[in-house]
């Protein structure tokens, strides 16, 4: 009889651990969402995304306001093209901006968004005009190096 109710509680202990894994695993992976119908989508296009991917927060002042939908590759342009879809309780003016930027240690990469100044605001299915792209790390590198070297050697005595 004892053997048992060791054996029930292992269980219990092992079902929550389970379950307490997948919950973190679900926040990890940015499973809190808005949904389709919660929001509108707008449109960004960038020289480089680096490590942005899809279901990565879109922030204004800190605040989420809405997820990367989607991540595509325009042939013509040669541009990456991000969907953003921005949940409607949160309007943007027509000439706000993106911004690909990185959050905490890890690195996770998100979308900043800074207002703009137009009365006019952004509407579903429209493109936004201003953005920049991800600082990626071996080309700030490549500059500095490119500009030391520019510079010739240093004359120390």
């Amino acid at each position: 009889m004892k053997r048992t109710t060791v054996d029930l509680w292992v269980g219990v202990f092992v079902t929550g651990g389970l379950i307490a894994l997948l919950i973190l695993a679900l926040k990890v992976g940015n499973a809190s969402s808005v949904s389709a119908t919660d929001g509108y989508r707008v449109f960004a296009e960038f020289d480089n995304i680096g490590g942005l991917k899809p279901r990565a927060p879109v922030k204004s002042a800190g605040v989420v306001v809405g997820r990367v939908e989607s991540i595509g590759f325009d042939n013509k342009k040669f541009l990456a093209r991000v969907t953003l879809l921005v949940d409607k309780k949160y309007q943007f003016p027509t000439d706000s901006s993106a911004s690909i930027l990185t959050a905490g240690l890890l690195g996770e990469q998100y979308i900043g968004l800074d207002g703009g100044g137009e009365e006019v605001m952004l509407k579903d299915g429209e493109q936004m005009k201003l953005t920049q792209s991800a600082m990626v790390l071996e080309k700030l590198i490549g500059r500095f190096f490119a500009s030391k070297a520019a510079e010739g050697p240093s004359s120390q005595e």
